[in-house]
């Protein structure tokens, strides 16, 4: 078996079919481009339509491939300050070293995370520590895979509480078109979720979570129908009745259009239905 995926990536095939090809109420604009010494740049810009606060952030990422090391620098409209600098395969195979830090100089307010993942066949493990002297918090996950079943737990444990504060566990089996995710979150949220892939064309998805102590069940359907190379459409519906639409098309190449809705069919003569529009440029 090939290596398995981290903790937040399992059942990922199915919330892509949930979440990729939408943006309700939002206008949207990304642009992807690199330039001829290998720098990355990322800048995106949304508006929401509903309140109208238009946000943004710009991304730029370099990576000495020869040394396994990754440059990453990010700032957004919030006026926070970002840089990360991984190392992969260098100390060892399959581990990668990782310091991100931010920065508000509004405020003056300073964080960082030292991050560590090892994969290997069979395994995938990770351990995330706050750089806090007040007490750090340490996060850790371990997902096992043996032909195609996925075993996998979370944990975040507050050094300056002595308590955990994220205690989950998952299971689940990956075939080659199939694709089946559960999960416990700290013994009260429960969820599952089912991913099929029934053609080149057409992938589907099913999702359910609920609540102890609660009997209110979150379920939900979702397909992606791929018409040509250039067009798809996704459609999701759950059980309060709301209904998602996309269509995603490549007008030229590096240019992306997506138009979305959110229909709300309880209410459907009340109004208050949500509609989205996205361009992605990429030079």
């Amino acid at each position: 078996m090939a290596v398995p995926p981290s903790y937040s990536d399992l059942g990922k095939s199915a919330r892509d079919v949930f979440n990729k090809g939408y943006g309700f109420g939002m206008v949207k604009l990304e642009l992807k481009t690199k330039s001829s010494s290998g720098v990355e740049f990322t800048a995106t810009g949304s508006s929401n339509t509903d309140t109208g606060k238009a946000s943004g952030s710009l991304e730029t990422k370099y990576k000495i491939k020869d040394y396994g090391l990754t440059f990453t620098q990010k700032w957004n409209t919030d006026n926070t300050l970002g840089t990360e600098v991984s190392m992969e395969d260098q100390l060892a195979e399959g581990l990668k070293v990782a310091l991100d830090t931010t920065f508000v100089p509004n405020t003056g307010k300073k964080s960082g995370k030292l991050k560590t993942s090892y994969k290997r066949e069979y395994v995938n493990l990770g351990c995330n520590i706050d750089i806090d002297l007040s007490g750090p918090t340490i996060y850790g996950w371990a997902v096992l895979g043996y032909e195609g079943w996925l075993a996998g737990y979370q944990m975040a444990f507050d050094t300056a509480k002595s308590k955990l504060s994220q205690n989950n566990f998952a299971l689940g089996y990956k075939a080659g078109d199939f694709q089946l995710h559960t999960n416990v979150n700290d013994g009260t949220e429960f969820g599952g979720s089912i991913y099929q892939k029934v053609n080149n064309k057409v992938e589907t998805s099913v999702n359910l979570a609920w609540t102890a102590g609660s009997n209110n069940t979150r379920f939900g359907i979702a397909a992606k129908y791929q018409l040509d190379e250039k067009t798809s459409i996704v459609a999701k519906v759950n059980n309060a009745s709301l209904i998602g639409m996309g269509y995603t098309h490549a007008l030229r190449p590096g240019v992306k259009l997506t138009l979305s809705s959110l229909i709300d069919g309880k209410n459907f003569s009340a109004g208050g239905h949500k509609v989205g529009l996205g361009f992605e440029l990429e030079a």
